[in-house]
Order: structure tokens, then sequence, then C-alpha cells
């Protein structure tokens, strides 16, 4: 498929590209790059280098060129007013796809909800949307804004917003271990259509707000069903042991473990395999963490036969090696969140840049099935006429 036939994709908080790294090869048209901290946008590009990818048509925007507030009004605006516009003058499909920082939203973080400074960019990257009227777009943020009862009335109100923008949405509360990646992840993502094209690609509805349940692929691509992943006999912990060697149990699914993710990546010979924190001190206390134990708030070892909990890695949360008096290295992290082999962040990015990053970004894998499922939803052909109540398919 040339550049020019993929439908192209405008991307907002791009933090070191990892949701755009799925789109991309998946067969999208990366063509605009905004993230406002120059560090993760200088991981992007120099993974992009790495990676041997194009430049992005419209280039990379950082810093104040990437201040959302900014794009929604003023001389920036009307720039990416045009971009958009070019693109659809070449007949190319536009999207936009981002995931407004969540801290706000989180449980586990500041819970300032949308009167927080981050809580604010999720009304902001709307406001975009409904400016721009791309043909699709999809928002990505944390289980918070869709669970949590004050969060989730914002959550409708910017819904209700692109409703009137004349989008068609659909959402789904993923869990990225679905799709192959070893980590216990959930996320809201909320996808919208408009309208017109809508119809323009055969599909016709009898409601006019929500896609009914079926119709967007969802669940086509799941190969890890979870009520099937975590009725697994897991094993939950044991004493840790410096290198030691435990086999894999033969009734577990051994791809969904880190240590197959470790050995798969063979993170022993990674770019970034030195790279994780030295402790000061309590290097006595790393080693009283039993294997498998990540009931704490703060240190939780991983267990090498099991997947990561969620990858965390602020507000104090300490994730340990299964079977080294350490915390897991960049390369084991990157391979925790499924990217490629050799997908590398760069050496003078700091530490703290670099778990927070990964942290951030969407599961490679996670990210390649959420794509592949739009490419299949646009794809040329009549759609089956539907006339079904307007549900969500969570």
């Amino acid at each position: 498929m040339l550049a020019s036939d993929r439908p192209c994709i405008f991307s907002f908080f791009a933090g070191s590209g990892f949701l755009d790294l799925g789109f991309e090869t998946s067969g999208f048209n990366i063509v605009y790059v905004n993230e406002i901290f120059s560090p993760f946008m200088a991981a992007y590009r120099y993974s992009r280098e790495v990676l041997k990818l194009a430049l992005p048509e419209y280039g990379y925007h950082h810093g104040e060129a990437a201040d959302v507030s900014k794009l929604i009004d003023g001389v920036q605006a009307q720039h990416l007013r045009q971009l958009v516009q070019d693109c659809h003058k070449s007949n190319n499909i536009v999207g936009f796809i981002g995931g407004p920082p969540c801290p706000d939203f989180s449980i586990g973080g500041k819970n300032k909800g949308h009167l927080g400074d981050n809580g604010k960019l999720s009304a902001s990257y709307v406001e975009l949307i409904c400016q721009n009227l791309p043909d699709f777009f999809l928002f990505e943020n944390v289980k918070g804004l869709w669970r949590t009862k004050k969060h989730r009335l914002f959550f409708e109100l910017l819904k209700q917003k692109l409703h009137k923008a004349g989008y068609i949405l659909t959402e789904r509360l993923i869990n990225a271990i679905e799709y192959g990646v070893p980590q216990d992840r959930e996320r809201i993502i909320l996808i919208g259509f408009r309208n017109n094209f809508i119809n323009d690609i055969g599909i016709k509805l009898q409601k006019e707000q929500l896609l009914p349940k079926g119709i967007f692929p969802w669940t086509k691509q799941i190969i890890y069903p979870q009520e099937r992943v975590f009725a697994y006999p897991w094993t939950k912990c044991e004493p840790f042991k410096a290198d030691s060697i435990l086999p894999c149990p033969n009734d577990i699914p051994e791809e969904l473990t880190v240590e197959y993710w470790f050995r798969k990546n063979n993170v022993l010979n990674h770019p970034n395999t030195e790279h994780y924190f030295q402790p000061r001190a309590g290097i006595t206390k790393f080693a009283a963490v039993d294997e498998g134990d990540d009931s704490k708030k703060s240190f939780k070892r991983l267990h090498r036969w099991r997947y990561s909990p969620t990858a965390c890695y602020g507000n104090n949360e300490v994730h340990l090696h299964p079977y080294k008096v350490r915390r897991i290295s960049v390369a084991e992290a990157l391979a925790i969140q499924s990217l490629p082999t050799n997908f590398v962040l760069p050496e003078n990015m700091s530490l703290t840049n670099m778990f927070k990053t990964i942290g951030n970004g969407v599961p490679y894998l996670a990210s390649k099935v959420l794509a592949q499922n739009i490419l299949e939803f646009l794809a040329p052909g009549e759609k089956e006429t539907v006339n079904l109540p307007a549900l969500i398919s969570i």
C-alpha cells in the first residue's frame, strides 16, 4: 500500500510513540506528531531512526508548538486546520489518535479529575477533535475516567460534545493481556467516526449516537479472553533466591509471562539492558520480597512465570526483577510493554524519563490490535444494515 493510499494519522500526546508504532505497522501513515515534553519527543525521533521509519510528512511538533490549548485558537490552530484540509483534499482518510495524560483520573494518582492540569487536557483534546473534524478519532485513558463516579460524569459530558459535533461513538474497557501483552493493564478506549463518514463506508444506522453492539470488531482479535486468562493456576509467591532456576509450569500460557518476553526480546543483550536504578541503600530490603509478591504499594517483585501488574513506575512504585537483587531494567520494562526487540530508548535520556515514558505508553501489541480493528471497520464494502438498541460493547 502506497503512503498516499493509507489513512493519515495526526498523533497527539505521542510520548515516545508506542501507540503510533502500532498504527504505523498496521498500515496507517503517521503524518503529524505532537508531544509537549521534549525528552519524550527526542526519544520518539531516536526510536524512529533506529527502526528506519520515514519522517512524518507534516513534521514533529513539541514544546510551545505542541501546546494543545494553542492548537484550539490562534495561528497554530489555523495551521493544523490547513494540514487536515490538505489531507482531505487528497481524498485521504484522516484520524486523530491520542491519550491525554491521565494521573488526574487515576485511582493511584492525583485524582483531581477534570480540574487538574492534566485532566483539562482531555477536554482540550475533545475540543481539538470537534474543531478539526477528522473522519475518526481514538481517545485512550485510565479506567478511573470510565469507572469512578465523579470522573464518569465528566467523561459523559465529553461524549455529549462529540455527539453534537456529529460523531458516532463506541467504547470498550480493554485489558492489554487480551492481546498477548504480559501485563494486567486496563484502559478505556473511546473511538468515534463522523456521521457522514459512516454513511460513506456503507453502514446504515437507525440510532445516530452509538455504534450498536457487534458492529465494531472489538473482540475479533482477542487471543486471551480475560475470564480464561485469570482462571489459570498462576503461581502466587515463593521465596526469593538470586539467580535461581525455575521451570515454567505446564498448565499456564508461557507466552503471557515476563520471563518469556525477557527471552523473546533478548533483554540481556539489549542496548537498554544496563539502564536501571541503582539503590543507594536497601538491597537487603530488595532481597526480602518474595518472587511474585506484588501486594505492596511500593516494592512489587515480579514472578518470572506470571504476567506483570500494570507497568506504572511512578508514585514510588518499584518493580523488582524476579530473580535479581535489583529493579527491572529499561530493556525489561520495554519487553513488558510488548515493544519489538529493536525498539530502543536513547542512552542520554534520564532513567526517570525512560521509565515514565514506558509507563505512560500504550502497549505495542494492544495498539496494533486497535489499529487493525479500525482498519477492518474502514474497509470498503457494504456493511450490514443494523436496527438494534444503541449499546456500547464493553
